[in-house]
């Protein structure tokens, strides 16, 4: 439902607005706007009156209306926001007028010397607001459309009815809405409740249905974890199968694809016959050694998937904490926003710096996975002060540790640092290497070498050995995106 010219004109008159200034313009999300007001009382009155103007140009539920209800600030600036701020912040309103009972509401503004006009036009569909000056030239718009000329820098005037049109009488509809209001309150407490976009029970809904998909994913990954899981604790069968093959090599042809062998370990006293599988194409020494890898894999991978198992948990429990928070949250305009920002794609979210982050006691770990990122890290996101690490005989990542004025790096934090640089590196696997660091002050790029090869001077040594307890404490404090 959107308002009808008549609707308009009495909020218009409700407003009041001449004479208001203009101290903060606010853009929750991409088709709301919201102007905060102040107006001084009468001579005779202390004090002033404030004001929340919200000018929504949704499809089907475009309004403009005084608001209680508080407004969340967007993660990042918006262009047409931001625009606001720089030109009509602090403007007066001298006029607000609905032009020919159009539903395009006119506000005359002055700032300083300058006069503008703020046209807000509320039509379904095609809603917009076009700042222009004084001579109706463009100086922006919230949706910019070029087919209809409202684009920076071209002329525009409000349309005007055309000649010998039938003139539309509507009349001010009657709300659901108990208590003695105005019709402004009444507005803003309806939009509230029933709006298609902004109705609190919608968005629950979408809200609802975002958080079963999710779960879903989530419980759906988990038990495939587990069933991995279960495999990994039978890594001794690997390992038995192994030597079982080693101790009846004698027995295996090239070709075959299984064989019976006696279980010297079986509970019968070492008589039973167990089939094991074999591939064709391998080696009777080979399809041995396939198992015992089948063994390591699965020992080494235990750890590793129980921290994935962990992982995933937690983030099964941090979006039931989420999706509960927005069953409680009784603003429909916070909950807009927790659910646009929930559906932001990754490849959107603007990365403050490149590769990973890690974050711990107030230090800031730095890691470039790839030569791209360490040669990014180098040249745009750390100083001469920040301490350099890097493997000494393996090939891998940068890592930074970012400096803090007036503080020395503790060794834990050094540690700490090492650890990362031996664990995204070609030495993971050997779980002890040596390392050497330095100040980035102290590194020279290489000419005619890699990107982002360096040559390190005034560097130390340090031996790191990689622990559980050490790495799932900087998984936790790694940053997600």
């Amino acid at each position: 439902m959107s308002l009808n010219h008549a609707e308009l004109n009495l909020i218009l008159e409700e407003l009041n607005l001449p004479g208001s200034f203009i101290q903060n313009i606010i853009q929750p999300s991409y088709d709301t706007i919201a102007l905060y007001l102040y107006k001084q009382a009468a001579a005779d009155t202390p004090g002033g009156i404030s004001k929340t103007l919200l000018v929504c140009l949704a499809p089907g539920v475009c309004r403009l209306h005084e608001t209680d209800r508080k407004i969340p600030k967007n993660d990042k600036p918006l262009r047409f926001m931001e625009f606001l701020r720089s030109r009509i912040k602090g403007a007066r309103i001298l006029e607000a007028v609905q032009l020919h009972n159009d539903r395009i509401v006119r506000l005359t503004l002055s700032r300083g010397e300058e006069t503008f006009y703020l046209y807000i036009r509320l039509w379904s569909g095609a809603g917009n607001i076009i700042v222009t000056d004084e001579n109706h030239t463009i100086l922006d718009v919230f949706f910019r459309r070029p087919k209809r000329n409202e684009i920076t820098g071209e002329y525009w005037d409000p349309p005007l009815p055309p000649e010998n049109a039938p003139e539309h009488r509507y009349s001010i509809r009657e709300l659901p809405v108990s208590g003695e209001l105005s019709f402004n309150e009444k507005i803003d407490q309806w939009y509230g409740t029933h709006a298609k976009t902004l109705s609190r029970e919608a968005l629950l809904e979408e809200a609802r249905r975002r958080y079963e998909t999710s779960r879903s994913r989530l419980e759906a990954a988990l038990e495939r974890l587990e069933k991995k899981r279960q495999s990994f604790l039978h890594a001794d069968r690997f390992r038995h199968q192994g030597d079982l093959l080693t101790a009846n090599l004698w027995m295996i042809k090239q070709g075959m694809t299984s064989i019976e062998v006696t279980d010297y370990e079986s509970a019968d006293g070492g008589t039973a016959l167990v089939r094991i599988e074999l591939d064709p194409r391998l080696k009777p020494q080979e399809n041995a050694a396939k198992y015992y890898e089948q063994y390591k894999k699965a020992v080494s991978g235990l750890s590793e998937l129980e921290d994935d198992i962990a992982a995933a948990r937690a983030t099964l429990e941090k979006l039931t904490e989420e999706f509960e928070s927005l069953e409680k949250e009784e603003n429909p305009l916070v909950i807009q926003k927790k659910l646009r920002r929930q559906n932001t794609p990754k490849q959107q979210i603007e990365k403050r710096y490149p590769g990973l982050v890690f974050r711990r006691d107030g230090w800031t770990f730095l890691v470039g996975r790839t030569a791209s990122e360490n040669d990014e890290l180098l040249r745009r996101h750390v100083k001469g002060l920040d301490m350099w690490l890097h493997t000494r005989d393996w090939p891998g990542s940068y890592v930074f540790i970012k400096n803090r004025p007036g503080k020395t790096v503790p060794l834990d934090i050094l540690l700490d640092a090492g650890t990362l640089a031996l664990f995204y590196s070609k030495g993971r696997k050997a779980g002890t290497g040596d390392l050497y660091y330095t100040q980035v002050k102290h590194l020279r790029r290489a000419k005619n070498a890699p990107r982002g090869t360096v040559l390190p001077s005034n560097e130390k040594n340090l031996t790191v050995s990689l622990e559980q307890d050490r790495l799932k404490r900087l998984e936790s404090c790694r940053e997600s995106l």
